[in-house]
């Protein structure tokens, strides 16, 4: 090779490779991760009011197709319609059932295509056995995925049971001092 066809193949590397850095896609734009929460913990907060109001269809409205819920003691529950038949059987077992949630948070992924939802919950029910009103306390982690019509759905939930709290102990001062 002569010393002008170096020259013309590195002239044509250097704009090959500059040509290249001009058709880099633009930076993608911030995401809101604040928004995102903050659409994630309404979309939570009207299913807890769909729940409590008994009205199955829009309960499960909140959940993307192919979403799999996975709740303590019970085979999975995959998709809306297998979450509208136990939701409707449950209902239908439970009048009184009702569901609050607190110490809420929301994770989001900095891609803003993912979030996650934890918070503790306090669910009324009627005693299958006894048919006496009961409240179950656990945990409940969802995770969102943005819906193709825009706004945010459950892929997955895992509702998970706490053990009951031990009873209080005694107020009183312990003594160390033997008793007369």
């Amino acid at each position: 090779m002569t010393r002008k066809q170096i020259t013309l193949a590195a002239l044509a590397a250097l704009s090959a490779s500059s040509l290249a850095a001009c058709n880099k896609p633009a930076p993608a734009a911030a995401v809101d991760t604040g928004k995102i929460a903050d659409a994630v913990k309404a979309d939570v907060h009207q299913l807890v009011v769909d729940f409590n109001a008994h009205d199955v269809d829009k309960a499960v409205s909140h959940d993307a197709p192919g979403m799999v819920g996975m709740f303590h003691g019970a085979p999975n529950v995959v998709g809306p319609e297998q979450d509208k038949a136990l939701t409707t059987q449950q209902l239908a077992a439970s009048p009184n059932a009702a569901i609050a949630v607190s110490d809420e948070s929301v994770d989001v992924a900095a891609a803003g295509d993912m979030a996650i939802y934890r918070a503790t919950y306090a669910f009324t029910a009627t005693d299958p056995k006894t048919k006496a009103p009961m409240t179950e306390h656990g945990n409940w982690v969802v995770g969102y995925r943005p819906a193709a019509g825009g706004g945010w759905k459950i892929a997955w939930n895992v509702v998970s049971d706490a053990p009951a709290s031990a009873p209080a102990a005694s107020s009183a001062p312990a003594s160390s001092a033997p008793s007369p």
